[in-house]
Parts: C-alpha cells; sequence; structure tokens
C-alpha cells in the first residue's frame, strides 16, 4: 500500500514518537494533521504543531497544523472537520497523546490522575468516535494506538496504579473497538520493547542516562509503517511490540535504531 494522499491524523503529535511516525508515512506522501497543544516554544518540550508540520513538509508529505487538546470534545471535532476540509477525509488515526505520573497511590493527586484518564483512556475514545465515521469511508482504515498489551501482571500496577490504568484504558479501546469494527477498521496497538528517547524519558524517568539505554522513536515510526500497510480487514485486534514487527519484515539488526549502538537497553514498561 501507498500512503500517497492518505490523510492521516495524530494526536500529540508536535514531538517523539507521534512526529517519527508522522514522518516516516509523510515520505510517500502522506497528508499528516498534527493535532496538538504545544504552540508556544517549551525550553523543556523542544518543538511546536508548526515547527512539526515544517519537518513533515520537508520530507515531502502535506501538513496541517491544529491546536487541540483531546480533552475537549469541541476542540476535537474541529480539528477533524479542519482536516476533513482541507484533505478531504481522514484514513488513519494515530492515538499517540498520553500523559504520565510515575506516583504510587498516596503521592497521586486527583488533579494528575483526572489528567491522565481524560488524555489517555478518554481523549482516546472520544478522537477515535469522532474520527469514524471519515475511517468507515476509508478504503483502507486503520486506528493506531501507542499503548502496551493487556498484561496483567500486579508488578505493572502495584508502583503506579492510577498511570497503569490510564494507559491500559487506551489498549482496552483497542480491544473492544477492534471487536465492533471487524473486517472494517484495523485497530491495533502498539508499543516498545525498550524504553525510547523521548522528551517523557529524559525528563520523567532518569535524565541522559536513560537515554542513551534507549531507542529512537524511529523504531516506533518503521513498525508504524508496516502495521499500517496491512489490510484492516485482516490485520485488527493486535497488540503489536516494536520488534517483533520489524521481525515479521524480515528486520533483525536492530542496532541503528539504539541512541548508543551496542550498549545496554533498558526495557520499558509492561513488556
Amino acid at each position: 500500500m501507498s500512503f500517497k494522499n492518505k490523510t492521516v491524523f495524530i494526536t500529540g503529535g508536535t514531538r517523539g514518537i507521534g512526529l517519527a511516525i508522522g514522518k516516516r508515512l509523510a515520505q510517500d506522501g502522506a497528508n499528516i494533521v498534527i493535532a496538538a497543544k504545544t504552540v508556544e516554544p517549551n525550553p523543556k518540550l523542544e518543538g511546536t504543531i508548526y515547527t512539526a508540520a515544517a519537518e513533515i513538509e520537508e520530507v515531502g508529505g502535506r501538513a496541517l497544523a491544529v491546536h487541540c487538546d483531546i480533552r475537549f470534545e469541541e476542540e476535537v471535532e474541529s480539528a477533524i472537520q479542519q482536516a476533513v476540509e482541507k484533505f478531504g477525509g481522514i484514513d488513519i488515526l494515530i492515538n499517540n497523546a498520553s500523559a504520565i505520573s510515575l506516583t504510587p497511590t498516596l503521592q497521586t493527586s486527583m488533579k494528575r490522575y483526572d489528567l491522565m484518564h481524560q488524555i489517555n483512556g478518554r481523549g482516546t475514545f472520544l478522537t477515535s468516535q469522532k474520527c469514524l465515521p471519515y475511517l468507515l469511508k476509508s478504503e483502507n482504515p486503520h486506528i493506531l494506538n501507542l499503548s502496551p498489551p493487556l498484561n496483567f501482571e500486579p508488578k505493572w500496577f502495584g508502583p503506579h496504579v492510577a498511570y497503569s490504568i490510564a494507559k491500559y484504558n487506551m489498549s482496552l479501546c483497542v480491544l473492544g473497538m477492534a471487536e465492533e469494527f471487524k473486517g472494517k477498521v484495523g485497530i491495533n496497538a502498539l508499543w516498545p520493547r525498550t524504553t525510547i528517547a523521548t522528551a517523557a524519558v529524559k525528563n520523567l524517568l532518569g535524565g541522559d542516562d536513560m537515554v542513551n539505554m534507549s531507542r529512537k522513536p524511529d523504531i516506533l515510526a518503521d513498525a508504524a509503517y508496516y502495521i499500517l500497510s496491512r489490510s484492516a480487514k485482516d490485520c485488527s485486534g493486535n497488540f503489536f511490540v516494536d520488534d517483533e514487527v520489524l521481525a515479521s519484515e524480515g528486520i533483525h539488526d536492530l542496532d541503528k535504531y539504539a541512541v548508543t549502538p551496542g550498549g545496554p537497553l533498558m526495557p520499558d514498561f509492561f513488556v
């Protein structure tokens, strides 16, 4: 499948994984909608929706930068309408936006709890719901959630119950919607085997040391590319892990994706 002139709606695509996926698909000539909140530069978070759009266009895609906070229904509806008006429809949705707080129960404020659930679970459901009428008109429609396999080992919940519940809500959307729209829309999850060099990893998980033990977002971008190339009728309801997707495509040497080639890698949560 070619992604030329296909329209891809990406939440939280200003930087990191979302932007990497957008750029990978843009290389095939895709239209990329960057639906995210950052419009002003932030010293801790590089990029804005406008710089992301410029990067998309530099690699051969068409871009639309839309300010959108997926906690608010009217903003999601507006962003989708702008995308449809500019590009004529929506073919792929990437639910990438996410909030994280790795705090135990007694240290998790309800404000932070609500933020994670509003963005992760509710935001994913909301954006999927609003995009589906357009996806159902597409030739090979896909929804891809950046969320983990449904691994219910207690060790993945004990240290950060609130975050785990919120993140798994994204995966439960895959489980339910894939069944609901079976044969019509390919709905899958994608998760990394290792930590990925993103702002969240640097700022929340351990600074440069953790980044140096991570892989680049490009590994998820390539994995997403292969998933989204598959038939939506046959490829749905899967909880993919990036290295397994690449292995299925005959790609086994992953050293080029490492921030520190040949160095140790830090396994990600939930795998």
